[in-house]
C-alpha cells in the first residue's frame, strides 16, 4: 500500500501547478492586522452548510472580539485547485482552508499543515474523540489530526416516496444498480419534468468521480493492478463506464453534462427527480422546507451494489490551517468554533435540527431534536460512514486508499482528466471506448512512476 508514501516537494507540487493551469488562478486578499484587530482570510467550498455559518458571524465576532473573518467562497471544482495551489506553493493567501480527507494525510506529511492536537488537547471541552472514528483515523497523521470535520458523509440514494407509490414501484430494502435502472426507466418522467435520478456529470476528479467510483468498486473495477498497471481499459471499468453513462443519458436530468452535486441537489429539492444517489449531507437540503418542496416526501436506501455487500463512500470537508498562517492561536479559535457541539446547538437553534452539519459528531446522532428530525436517514447516514473502509474499496486487492478518490497527490489531475473524458461522453461527444482509451494512456502515465519509485 502506498497511501501516504514519501513523494519529493517538486512532484508534488507540479501536481498543484498542473490544477492551476485547468483552472487559472485569482488573486486572494492578503491576511494582516488592522490596529487590535486581526483579519483571517479562510477559504471555503460553497456548499449550503457553508453559506449557514458566514451567516452566523456575527455569533463568532461575539465570542471572539478582536477577530473579523473574510471568506473566500467558490465553487468545489475552483476552490479545490485555488486552495491547492496556494498552500502547496506556500502562498501564504489563507490563514484557513476547507480540504478533505483527501488532502489532509498527504499535506500533513509535506509539512504544509499545522499539527491541530496541541491545540485541540489545550481547549476544554472540544472532545475530538466525539469524532466518528472513520471520520477521526482519515484526518489525522501519526496519530494527531491535522484538520478537523466540519460535516462528514457517505452515499445513499434518496428517493420519493409518493412517487413511487404513483408509478406503482417500490424500492428494495438493499437495492442493487440493475434495480436502481430500472426504477429510474419506470419513474423518467411520472409527472411532467420529473426525471428518473439525478447523477452528476460535471467533470471533476470531486465531482462526478465521487459516485462514479463508489459504484466502480462495487462492480468489481480498479484503477490499478497491485503492480500500478492501469485498468481503465479493463471489462470491469468498461461495464461500469457504460452503465453510469447509459443511466444518466437515458433516465437522467437534462444537461448531465454540466450538473455537479449543487445541481442535482437543487433539482431534487424542487422536486424535479425520483431518485437522488449521493452524498448523505444532501440532507440538510433536502429535509428543509425553506429550500425545496420534497421536506417529509423522502425516503432512504443504502448505497446501490453490484458484487459487493456495501457500496458508500466516505468523505469530510474538514477545516485545517496552512503551515504559512501568521495567525495560527486566533484561526484555530475559528475552527474551534465552527466544528464544535456549540456550533451544532447554534445551527439547530437557528435554522432547525434538519440544517446541522450531518455526519462528523457522534453525540449529535443522540440530540433529541436531531432524532426526532433525522429519523428516515440518521441510520442510514451512520452506518455508511461507519462501515466505509478506505483501505478496501472493492472486490480485488489495490495500491492506493480511497473510494470516492484515490489519495495520490497525482489524483486531482488524473482524475479531473479522466472525468473530463466521461462527461464528454454523457455528453454525447464521444464513445465511452474512446473517452476510456484516452484516460488509460493517462493512467498508465501515473502508474509508470511508481513502478520506477519501487525499482
Amino acid at each position: 500500500m502506498h497511501p501516504t508514501r514519501s513523494i519529493p516537494i517538486a512532484r508534488t507540487a507540479a501536481v498543484a501547478a498542473a490544477g492551476l493551469l485547468l483552472t487559472g488562478c485569482a488573486g486572494a486578499g492578503a491576511t494582516g492586522s488592522g490596529g487590535d484587530t486581526v483579519r483571517l482570510t479562510v477559504a471555503i467550498v460553497s456548499n449550503p452548510q457553508m453559506q449557514d455559518a458566514i451567516s452566523l458571524q456575527d455569533r463568532f465576532r461575539e465570542e471572539n472580539p478582536g477577530i473579523e473573518v473574510d471568506f473566500v467562497s467558490l465553487p468545489e471544482n475552483e476552490a479545490r485547485a485555488k486552495i491547492t495551489t496556494s498552500v502547496a506553493t506556500g502562498g501564504g493567501e489563507f490563514d484557513a482552508v476547507m480540504i478533505s480527507n483527501y488532502e489532509t494525510r498527504q499535506w500533513a506529511e509535506f509539512g504544509w499543515l499545522e499539527n491541530l492536537q496541541p491545540y485541540i488537547d489545550a481547549s476544554e471541552g472540544y472532545d475530538d474523540e466525539d469524532f466518528i472514528p472513520s471520520i477521526r483515523e482519515d484526518l489525522s497523521h501519526e496519530g494527531d489530526m491535522y484538520s478537523v470535520p466540519f460535516y462528514g458523509e457517505s452515499s445513499f440514494l434518496a428517493y420519493r416516496e409518493d412517487l413511487f407509490e404513483e408509478a406503482g414501484v417500490e424500492m428494495p430494502e438493499n437495492p442493487t444498480w440493475e434495480e436502481v435502472a430500472g426504477l429510474a426507466a419506470e419513474l423518467d418522467g411520472v409527472e411532467p419534468g420529473v426525471s428518473g435520478i439525478c447523477m452528476r456529470g460535471l467533470a471533476g476528479w470531486g465531482e462526478m468521480l465521487s459516485p462514479f467510483n463508489s459504484m466502480l468498486n462495487t462492480f468489481g473495477g480498479r484503477w490499478y493492478d497491485r503492480g500500478w498497471n492501469a485498468e481503465l481499459d479493463s471489462p470491469e471499468f468498461r461495464r461500469t463506464a457504460d452503465f453510469y453513462v447509459d443511466l444518466v443519458r437515458e433516465h437522467g436530468q437534462p444537461g448531465a453534462a454540466n450538473s455537479g452535486f449543487g445541481d442535482c441537489l437543487n433539482r431534487y429539492a424542487q422536486g424535479r427527480a425520483a431518485m437522488f444517489y449521493d452524498s448523505t449531507s444532501m440532507v440538510s437540503t433536502i429535509e428543509d422546507d425553506s429550500a425545496g418542496n420534497v421536506a417529509g416526501l423522502n425516503g432512504y436506501a443504502p448505497a446501490p451494489v453490484a458484487e459487493t455487500d456495501y457500496g458508500g463512500w466516505l468523505y469530510t470537508w474538514s477545516l485545517g490551517i496552512p503551515a504559512t498562517s501568521e495567525h495560527k492561536e486566533e484561526a484555530w479559535r475559528f475552527l474551534e468554533w465552527m466544528t464544535d457541539k456549540d456550533y451544532i446547538r447554534l445551527v439547530a437553534d437557528e435554522y432547525g435540527w434538519q440544517r446541522v452539519p450531518p455526519g462528523n459528531r457522534l453525540s449529535t446522532f443522540d440530540e433529541p431534536g436531531y432524532q426526532e428530525a433525522a429519523g428516515a436517514y440518521a441510520g442510514p447516514m451512520l452506518q455508511g460512514i461507519e462501515q466505509a473502509d478506505p483501505a478496501d474499496p472493492g472486490t480485488r486487492p489495490v495500491p492506493y486508499q480511497g473510494i470516492g478518490f484515490l489519495a495520490i497527490p497525482e489524483f486531482q489531475d488524473l482524475g479531473t482528466r479522466v472525468s473530463q473524458q466521461l462527461s464528454a461522453a454523457i455528453a454525447g461527444q464521444v464513445t465511452v471506448g474512446e473517452a476510456l482509451a484516452q484516460s488509460q494512456r493517462y493512467a498508465q502515465d501515473v502508474g509508470d512512476t511508481y513502478k520506477e519509485d519501487e525499482r
